[in-house]
């Protein structure tokens, strides 16, 4: 740019540069004065003038002088040279040249008179100002220039306050609180909002907490507030609406502020639409989290304390302290808790819908925390009614109800509403959860839960829905059962009694299985009640109140505190029950009452009681059985008989109990057995009882409508619907088969799995009741299940034994009914396709069904036994007793008649009754006369019945028994197979087996020997006792009963047994003349044999009485107590035997009162009942005569031959055994009866009893005796002949019944010698005491020359008698060598028909049975246990049959011995009178003692029982003795070789005799008895010496 002012104007400035300058600002100023150009040239031109100066061209008064002259030329030219002057200040300013710095300040300072101070104060640096000294200090002046430029240009005017600005706020809250409903929109107000800002000053944020606040006050208005707030954002920092809320909730945080719940929805309302975040605001929020931490867990805390007072026993002085402290804590509590202003947001976002904030407000916070304050609660469960109401409006509202339908949310943003069951576990689920067991504040939304999830479980249950859809189903079910389980069961805890709640909920827990409820109840009990404060406190409330109620449950107030219980039971049914099942378990007489005070209980709460008992029972910490292992524990048992009632009152389900029974059998465990047995007995009145009176055993066999009017103890009413309950749950669930295998299984798993450790009397009450328990769930099966359901069930016979391995017994039992309902149902076929009337028809169609039915059973039962088996036995037989039962066999009239007649007097009674109202009696009289018809017609259908069954057995009978091998193995198999396991099966199956054996014998069975069978029934029932259980023993006792019944009917009367069995083959006795070759005659027994028999069965009864008695075993004595009380009525009827058991039996009295109390108890109940029959008891010689009768049948019994082989051998051999065994028993039964017998005629008709005495008896005695003749000379046969008479009476005594005739005075003096004899002399004098006096006796005889014949008054003997008189000697002097042997070791004349055969075979065997006993307890005797047996070894080698070796040995000791036998008798009769009571004292104890002190015991026995013999002494000595027998023995056998010619004669006259028939033998009979009375004139004084000398004998 071209310089305006030449260096010449300068150079010249004087002479014409001057004026030219001045020319150019005039120009400039006038030419362009509107022109930014001119403008910046007269800057230029005054900048180069004032550059010059500074230059120092110029001087500075120069340049001022034309600047003042320029000045003029226009308006604003201070200012522009106000302008240059800064622009050279900044210059100058940076110049290093001092001098043009100073030019300038000179220019200034010449100038200031044409520039104001001002303009230059504004434009120049504050430095130069102070240099021109325009201002003092340059610092100075720079603050407050600062100072004014903030003001002026940084102060706004904003007005915060409301005062400092009223009519702009006034304006703007008009601007917000108009009426909105108009077209007014947010962006409209805003725009006004932004004016009043602008024109009022007002603040922009003091403006946005105004909107709030009258959003608070106008929440309606959510449209135009939310867009209005966010709009205004956008002018805002983003935090500042946050900070702005934050203020307002600190506002409110002193302890007495209150946040007011309108601010809340504000918050909550951006908070959704996301105008803030959570985290930003949630900070401002109080209390801490921590601090709700804190106070959950003082809650918590203070839970458990409540807990714990409540359970805590307080006594009456710390009670009132405790109180005391109690209302100051309450005290302090009512203190109002702070603010939480969490909560108050939370409440807040729910009402609103916001779910996703309130979640996670909520996540922060304890479990259940948030829900636990109730506007929460309310406001969550508001907030779920509305989400599930469509769905619910669909699928839930129960029909006829209409409800009030909830409107939805106005709110677009809140959670979506259910349309199906996944939207509700999508979102109502996960809702629910949060509430937990706070649902309880809201029981609408309960019960729409509830609905909801029965609508789904109908839907789930229903099939035809895909793969996928299934899939998701299941999902859905597991979260049903969450819920249920986390939220419905504990929220029905904390409402109040509601029991229309507990009602809804069972509607929906019935559909789940049984599985699914049990698991959700036990969850609840066991874990829900600790997982919340208020769940422990509500626990510990309910046991406190029940306990309460059950102080104060009786019978007398059952309604009353049943109402009580119903209340409690509906909220907390678990604590509750659990509590009462435990009191129940305590105390068993609050079973009654409890079970009645149950009235008032919902359907839920039935089935909890259900699970609660399981669990009672489960329980692993108690103990089965008590401390002494021998009882099941008293819990078990009080659990089980509530059990039963309760379950047959109300309507509970039984499935659960049933599989846990089934569970428990499958694990071996037969304990919970009970608890089945009391369920069934009670739900349908099917009681196992072994104390069933006969009339009841009677009633039991006849229809069911008898069995249930008369065959039980209570009357069995209105079970229908209770045994139709048990029965649906058995088919349901398939567990009425899998029980009974189970428990026919476990029969022996008690004995060989379970009751390993186990106390016997333990393991036999488990059996029992494990075997009572199928017996009586069987019978429940066979009288509820229909024929179809029964066949359905039940698998064949040979499935059940071969597969399931389920005992014969016990798979007949189940199989029973399934045959008879067959047979009917192919009768009623046969019926009604032809009509034929006729009577024959209808048995005719009657076996044609039955052979329809039970043919594949004949063919199935065939693999249950090995193939010999059915040599003896048809299987159609098998299966036939297998098959039958009581029902078929008899009809109880005498029952039926009862029953009528108790219904007649009913009715009288109605009539006479005053008191009834007349349509009550009508009614009562119609039932009646119902019942009655119900039982006439009832017993008719019987009579049919058993009519047609009695004519299938008479066409079946043929072909029953095959006797392939001997009858003795027929009746073996028929016992075995049959008789013996259905015996002890069940009461009515021991009067079945006794009703049967004898049918069989009625039906005149080909095969079949009846007295065979009795006899083996009677004869050994030691073992059988003593191997039962105590119901067996029981049954058994009812089976002996009935057996004995039978006989004892033959037994009273001639006529009856002439009728019944005269000439029947199964009382028909067989010979056979040589070995088994012979040619057979068959012959009946008489009667009078009969009664024999009959009393030798009486007699063994007893001998295994006493000797069971005497083993000191439990199971002996407490077994055979039950059976004598079961046999009562018909044993014992002879009168010693009668005091034989008394005596044992009142010793067990005095032994087993310390000891065993509950034998005692048996014993002393026996005894009663023995005395109290004594009346009835007869003499021996009344029971059967003891005259000869008519011999052909004990002729032909006793002389089967040198084999036996006439009798069934087992028949034979079992009376030898009788023999021999009842030794012993008759030696004591004679020291008790004290009888001596008087007639020796008597004894002699004494003998035919034994009507089966072997027929080797007979002969080997023969044997015997010839050996005897040939080596002895006449005298000592004479002797012995006088020995037997003595023998003979010590067994007389032993009946004692004959005993009665002779003077007491006699048979005491007779016993008190034997007894002194006994306990004073050693043994060795003994032995010679007792030789002496048989020598003594034999003289006697011969004076007498008539040959008193013994007791033993076997056939043998008496054809002896007939016989010629050498004979006679002959089988004398055998008798006389039994005697010397042991007199008193003869048999009891009334056990057997041929004692001296008896004495002599029988003895050895006696003593071999005798060691065995006594080996039982005195291992010392073994070794004369050897000796003994290889004795009888030797002799069973030269005989048939065992016989006494000793009978030479005794005769040698008695010719060496007589003197001193002699002294001791002398003796003997001196002490006599002084000891009579220390010996009876002695005797008693001598059983006993046999097992204590071994070897004086047993010489003590021996001597009892009469046994002088050497052979007894070498028992009971010590073996040295031995050697003696064996050399006797020797001698023996030499005499049997020399005698053998003799003995064969006299079989041969035997066998002619016995052949020749009565008419013989009555002649024989007639000639004897001649005899026995001259005997008896001649010698009667002698004879009574002989006793007393065969009392010293004993």
């Amino acid at each position: 740019m071209a310089a305006l002012l030449p260096a010449e104007w300068i150079k010249n400035w004087e002479k014409g540069g001057k004026s030219e300058f001045v020319q150019l600002c005039r120009t400039l100023s006038e030419n362009k004065s509107h022109d930014s150009m001119g403008f910046r040239d007269i800057q230029q031109a005054l900048y180069e003038l004032a550059y010059h100066v500074v230059r120092g061209n110029l001087k500075h008064d120069q340049a001022s002088n034309v600047l003042g002259d320029v000045i003029e030329f226009r308006e604003d030219m201070p200012s522009i040279l106000a302008d240059v002057f800064c622009i050279l200040d900044i210059e100058t300013s940076c110049l290093e040249e001092k001098s043009k710095r100073d030019y300038f300040t000179q220019l200034v300072l010449a100038c200031l008179y044409l520039v104001s101070d001002t303009v230059l104060k504004e434009r120049l640096d504050p430095e130069t100002l102070e240099s021109l000294g325009l201002i003092k200090q340059s610092q100075q002046f720079n603050q407050k220039s600062v100072k004014i430029k903030t003001k002026l240009f940084y102060k706004q005017q904003k007005f915060n306050l409301l005062r400092e600005e009223n009519e702009g706020y006034a304006k703007l809250i008009a601007e917000l609180g108009q009426d909105l409903s108009g077209n007014i929109t947010s962006d409209l107000i805003l725009e006004n909002i932004k004016s009043l800002i602008g024109c009022f000053n007002l603040d922009p944020n003091r403006v946005l907490d105004i909107i709030l606040e009258v959003y608070e006050c106008r929440p309606e208005y959510d449209d135009f507030f939310v867009p209005l707030i966010e709009s205004y954002m956008y002018m805002c920092e983003p935090q500042t609406l946050c900070h702005i809320l934050g203020f307002k909730f600190k506002f409110y945080q002193d302890p007495s502020g209150e946040t007011p719940s309108s601010l809340y929805r504000v918050a909550a309302v951006l908070l959704q639409h996301n105008l803030i975040d959570l985290e930003d605001l949630y900070v401002h929020l109080l209390p801490g989290d921590n601090a709700i931490i804190e106070e959950h867990k003082r809650e918590i805390v203070e839970a458990k304390q409540i807990v714990r007072k409540l359970t805590m026993v307080v006594l009456s002085s710390e009670k009132t302290e405790e109180k005391e402290k109690e209302k100051e804590k309450e005290e302090e509590k009512t203190e109002k808790p702070p603010d939480n202003q969490k909560l108050g947001l939370l409440e807040a976002l729910l009402k609103i819908g916001d779910w996703q904030h309130a979640q996670s407000i909520m996540d922060q916070m304890p479990p259940f925390y948030a829900t636990s304050h109730k506007p929460i609660a309310v406001a969550l469960c508001q907030l779920v009614h509305v989400t599930i109401e469509p769905l619910y409006r669909r699928v839930g509202v129960p029909k006829g109800a209409k409800g009030s339908p909830i409107s939805s949310l106005p709110n677009k943003r809140a959670p979506k509403q259910t349309d199906s069951f996944e939207d509700l576990r999508k979102e109502v689920f996960n809702m629910l959860c949060y509430l937990g067991p706070h649902l309880s504040h809201d029981p609408i939304l309960f019960a729409k839960v509830v609905r909801l999830g029965k609508a789904f479980m109908k839907e789930f249950q229903s099939d035809g829905s895909k793969q996928e859809d299934k899939e998701k189903m299941e999902i859905l079910f597991s979260c049903l059962l969450s819920i249920t389980d986390q939220v419905l069961l504990p929220s029905l805890s904390l409402m109040d009694c509601n029991a229309c709640m507990s009602e809804e909920l069972w509607g929906m827990f019935k559909t789940f299985p049984y599985q699914y409820r049990y698991r959700l109840y036990g969850q609840w009990k066991n874990e829900t009640y600790n997982s919340h404060p208020l769940l422990v406190k509500v626990k510990a409330q309910t046991i406190d109140r029940a306990k309460y109620i059950m102080k104060r449950l009786t019978k007398e107030n059952v309604k009353p505190s049943g109402r009580q219980i119903g209340k409690l039971s509906h909220s907390n049914p678990t604590i509750l029950f659990d509590y009462i099942l435990s009191q129940i378990q305590k105390y068993d007489n609050l079973i009654t009452p409890v079970v009645d005070s149950l009235k008032y209980l919902t359907s839920l709460n039935y089935d909890v009681l259900a699970y609660c008992i399981i669990e009672a029972l489960a329980n692993p910490e108690k103990e089965r059985m008590k401390h002494d292992d021998t009882t099941i524990s008293s819990w078990l048992q009080s659990l089980a008989s509530f059990c039963g009632a309760v379950f047959r009152k109300y309507p509970i389900e039984l499935a659960g109990l049933l599989q846990y029974v089934a569970n428990q059998l499958k694990a071996g465990k037969s304990f919970d057995l009970l608890i089945l047995k009391e369920v069934v007995q009670k739900m349908a009145g099917i009681e196992i009882t072994e104390e069933m009176t006969m009339e009841q055993l009677e009633a039991m066999t006849g229809g069911e409508q008898l069995k249930a009017e008369g065959g039980y103890f209570g009357q069995i009413r209105n079970t229908k619907k209770s045994s139709q309950r048990l029965k649906d749950a058995l088919l349901d669930h398939d567990l009425a088969l899998p029980l009974c295998l189970l428990m026919a299984q476990q029969r022996n798993g008690v004995i060989f799995q379970e009751g390993g450790e186990k106390h016997l009397k333990l393991v036999g009450k488990l059996y029992d009741q494990c075997h009572d328990t199928l017996v009586q769930f069987g019978g429940f099966l066979a009288s509820n299940l229909s024929t179809e359901d029964y066949i359905k069930r039940v698998p064949s016979i040979d499935v059940l034994c071969n597969e399931f391995h389920t005992p014969h017994d016990a798979a007949f039992f189940l199989s029973r009914p399934m045959y008879a309902h067959h047979i009917s149902s192919k009768y009623d076929e046969l019926k009604k396709a032809e009509k034929g009337n006729k009577q024959q028809h209808k048995v005719h169609k009657y076996i044609t069904s039955c052979e329809l039915v039970m043919a594949p059973v004949h063919d199935a039962v065939i693999s249950l036994h090995l193939p010999k088996v059915w040599d003896d036995i048809s299987p159609q037989f098998y299966a036939t007793f297998w098959s039958l039962t009581m029902y078929d066999l008899a009809v109880p009239h005498s029952s039926y008649d009862r029953e009528v007649n108790k219904l007649k007097v009913q009715m009288k009674a109605i009539d006479d009754n005053q008191e009834m109202p007349p349509n009550k009696k009508k009614k009562e009289k119609e039932r009646c006369t119902a019942l009655q018809d119900k039982l006439l017609e009832e017993e008719k259908k019987q009579l049919e019945h058993v009519q047609r069954v009695l004519q299938r057995l008479k066409l079946e009978k043929d072909n029953w028994l095959l006797a392939k091998s001997t009858k003795n193995e027929t009746i073996t198999k028929f016992l075995q197979l049959c008789i013996f396991p259905r015996c002890i099966f069940s009461a009515i199956d021991a009067v079945y087996c006794a009703h049967f054996v004898e049918l069989v014998h009625q039906q005149k069975t080909p095969n079949f020997s009846t007295l065979l069978c009795y006899d083996r029934v009677f004869s050994d029932i030691i073992y059988t006792v003593a191997s039962c259980t105590e119901n067996e023993a029981s049954r058994y006792g009812r089976f002996l009963c009935c057996m004995l019944e039978t006989v004892t009917r033959w037994h009273s009367d001639r006529v009856i047994y002439e009728k019944e069995c005269g000439n029947y083959p199964g009382f028909l006795t067989i010979l056979r003349a040589t070995g088994f070759d012979g040619g057979n005659k068959a012959d009946q027994l008489d009667y009078e044999n009969f009664r024999h028999v009959v009393h030798k069965w009486h007699y063994k009864l007893t001998k295994a009485s006493v000797h069971c008695l005497e083993t000191g075993e439990y199971t002996h004595i407490r077994n055979i107590l039950i059976v004598l009380t079961k046999i009562l009525p018909w044993y014992p009827k002879v009168l010693n035997l009668g005091q034989a058991l008394e005596r044992r039996v009142h010793k067990i009295c005095q032994e087993e009162k310390e000891k065993r109390p509950d034998l005692y108890a048996l014993a002393m109940g026996y005894s009663g009942q023995l005395k109290s029959r004594k009346p009835f008891m007869i003499p021996e010689n009344e029971f059967h005569h003891k005259d000869p009768p008519a011999r052909n049948a004990v002729a032909a019994t006793v002389q089967n031959g040198p084999g036996g082989a006439g009798m069934p051998t087992s028949l034979t051999i079992n009376t030898v055994r009788l023999e021999e065994g009842t030794t012993e028993e008759t030696d004591k039964l004679k020291e008790k009866s004290q009888g001596v017998v008087k007639v020796i005629n008597k004894a002699v008709n004494a003998t035919p009893k034994v009507t089966t005495s072997n027929g080797n008896s007979a002969s080997n005695s023969k044997i015997i005796k010839e050996k005897d003749e040939k080596e002895k000379s006449g005298k000592e046969k004479d002797k012995e002949k006088k020995d037997k008479t003595p023998a003979a009476t010590p067994e007389m005594k032993a009946l004692g019944k004959d005993g009665k005739d002779k003077p007491k005075e006699e048979r005491v003096n007779k016993d008190e010698k034997a007894r002194e004899i006994k306990e004073k002399t050693p043994k060795s004098d003994k032995e010679k005491e007792k030789v002496k006096k048989e020598e003594k006796a034999s003289k006697e005889e011969k004076s007498k020359t008539i040959v008193t014949i013994v007791e033993s008054k076997s056939t043998a003997e008496k054809e002896r008698e007939k016989e010629p008189s050498r004979e006679r000697d002959i089988a004398k002097e055998m008798k006389s060598k039994e005697n010397a042997k042991g007199g008193e070791k003869m048999p009891v004349a009334g056990s057997l028909k041929s004692p001296v055969p008896r004495s002599e075979i029988s003895e050895s065997e006696r003593e071999q049975k005798r060691r065995k006993v006594d080996t039982h307890s005195s291992p010392s005797h073994s070794s004369t246990v050897k000796d003994n047996l290889n004795e009888l070894k030797d002799s069973s080698a030269k005989h048939y049959i065992n016989h006494t070796t000793p009978t030479l040995s005794k005769s040698k000791e008695r010719e060496v011995d007589k003197k001193d036998l002699d002294k001791s008798r002398e003796r003997s009769r001196e002490r006599e009178k002084k000891d009579e009571k220390d010996r009876k004292e002695r005797k008693r104890d001598h059983s006993n003692s046999d097992r204590e002190v071994p070897q004086d015991s047993t010489k003590r026995r021996k001597e009892e029982n009469g046994t002088t013999g050497s052979s007894k002494h070498s028992k009971s000595e010590s073996p040295s003795d031995s050697p003696r027998l064996t050399e006797k023995e020797k001698e023996k056998n030499k005499s049997k070789s020399s005698g053998k010619e003799k003995g064969d004669s006299i079989k041969a006259e035997k066998m002619e005799k016995s052949s020749s028939g009565s008419k013989k033998e009555s002649r024989h009979d007639k000639e004897k008895t001649e005899k026995k009375e001259k005997r008896d004139s001649t010698g009667g004084k002698e004879e009574k010496k002989h006793h007393k000398s065969s009392d010293k004998h004993r």
